[in-house]
């Protein structure tokens, strides 16, 4: 079989000097570690707002709850989206003013919203009765959001039918948040986590002008959309800058609303901190499992459970790089533990250099969002994954 010298494009994931200081760093840590770059998050934050000048950004705490992360975003100005009273407790150590927080789960027991609205919350989403008798009960006078059901065609990382109501449900909800006393105050939606069709949007925008002017009609004016997240990360396959997303979206709202533009909020999580994560991982064993077999397995010591959950069905595809020289082998990745699931790239072919060995250390990128809050606590014994700050240069 034909082999071509083994190549990874480091330029293309972070700078290559920044790389050279987050291996020094991390050289001494124990493996699988995840190395965070504050510096890169407050970038993000930065080209985000410039992106959405128009926009409240609610960070999705779920993304990566790390106290340092949470701690840099509050002091930038951010608000937040919690949700769970766990989450809240996080924000209100931190001093988080709770006027900046925002109840995003959909899920949520009566006991919970009563929580919250004990200690200052008072934006809540909803999209059920069910849950709005709750929220009346618990939180009265509250503001509320109508969390639209979207499908979230396109997205690498789609969120399914779980979230949300159709729109004829979304309008009587509206009418009845009105007459048990809450404050309508807007419409969210999410178009799915990794959203590649910027066009996706679009049609969720129309559907919210949609109700505006159905619940104008009785007397009811809406202020907010939310427009969730779903911005975009750098992994394997590339995507638009978020300049480009912020044009294209911010151009369906303007077709649709023209001068009357509504309060926009943003929910993002993976665009802010999935770039300034590094895991630092380790080959632990290579094996072919047949004499003819093309592939060699390579099992590194970090796998689905350990933080790499989104490899579920190839979903997500993180840059993986491995450091030495040599012709390139195409490989089939699997995790450490004693659980047949735990492969993370079967189909789609990673390469490593064939002069690779166990023991050798290995760089997964992009993995700054949903890996150490994804991680098991205890499964075969193996720890929540580690994670260190590199916090070297302003941020």
């Amino acid at each position: 079989m034909y082999k071509e010298a083994y190549h990874f494009n480091v330029e293309r994931y972070i700078d290559p000097q920044r790389f050279e200081q987050i291996k020094h760093f991390a050289k001494d840590l124990p493996t699988p570690t995840l190395v965070m770059d504050l510096q890169l998050i407050g970038h993000k934050y930065a080209e985000l707002t410039a992106s959405f000048p128009e926009a409240r950004i609610y960070y999705a705490v779920k993304a990566n709850p790390m106290k340092e992360i949470l701690t840099l975003l509050n002091t930038k100005g951010s608000c937040f989206d919690i949700a769970s009273r766990y989450e809240l407790d996080m924000m209100l150590d931190l001093g988080v003013d709770p006027s900046r927080l925002s109840y995003g789960n959909t899920i949520k027991k009566r006991k919970d919203i009563e929580y919250f609205y004990q200690n200052g919350v008072r934006l809540f989403a909803t999209d059920s009765e069910n849950d709005l008798l709750s929220i009346a009960a618990a939180a009265p006078q509250a503001k509320v959001f109508f969390r639209i059901l979207t499908e979230g065609t396109g997205a690498d990382w789609p969120l399914s039918r779980k979230f949300g109501s159709h729109s004829d449900i979304i309008y009587y909800l509206i009418l009845q948040a009105r007459d048990l006393g809450l404050m309508p105050y807007g419409l969210s939606f999410h178009v799915g986590s990794q959203q590649r069709d910027i066009g996706q949007w679009d049609d969720a925008i129309a559907r919210c002008k949609y109700l505006f002017d159905a619940v104008a009609e009785d007397g009811i004016e809406l202020k907010m959309i939310n427009l969730g997240g779903g911005f975009p990360a750098s992994y394997v396959d590339p995507t638009y800058t978020v300049q480009e997303y912020a044009d294209e979206i911010m151009r369906f709202i303007t077709e649709d609303f023209g001068e009357n533009i509504p309060d926009i909020i943003l929910e993002p999580g993976r665009s802010l901190v999935a770039d300034a994560g590094l895991i630092v991982s380790e080959v632990v064993n290579i094996s072919r499992k047949s004499k003819n077999n093309m592939y060699q397995w390579v099992f590194l010591d970090i796998g689905k459970f350990g933080g790499l959950i989104e490899t579920i069905d190839e979903s997500i595809k993180f840059p993986i790089y491995f450091e030495r020289e040599g012709m390139a082998d195409e490989i089939i990745l699997a995790g450490p533990t004693c659980d047949s699931m735990d492969i993370m790239y079967e189909n789609f072919k990673y390469h490593m250099p064939d002069t690779t060995i166990p023991g050798d250390k290995v760089y997964i990128f992009t993995t700054g969002a949903y890996t150490r809050s994804y991680s098991s606590i205890c499964f075969n014994g193996f720890p929540p994954l580690n994670a260190a700050i590199f916090t070297e240069g302003e941020v």
